[in-house]
């Protein structure tokens, strides 16, 4: 699809998975990129794919918590439980 394609309420309720009304209410607040048209709400393909592209989430890798040295098994906690049967033997 083009980036210049122009979408009706119906076609970005559609493409969003939104209610019509929580569509309309989102362009008209300005939390939906449109425009009016001879009274009708429009919609350019590429503002929306823009809005979309920005609300997802960007997948970030998490910090290496294992300590050094270690292969990371260690971190379940189960060396506190073999220590306290040792001590009591």
């Amino acid at each position: 699809m083009s980036g210049d394609e122009i979408l009706t309420i119906r076609e970005v309720v559609a493409l969003l998975k939104f209610g019509e009304e929580t569509t309309y209410t989102m362009a008209e607040t300005g939390d939906l990129p449109a425009f009016k048209a001879r009274g009708q709400r429009r919609f350019r393909r590429a503002d929306i794919d823009t809005w979309i592209q920005a609300r997802i989430p960007r997948r970030v890798t998490p910090p290496d918590t294992r300590k050094p040295g270690g292969d990371g098994a260690a971190a379940s906690g189960s060396e506190g439980c073999l220590g306290a049967r040792n001590v009591g033997e």
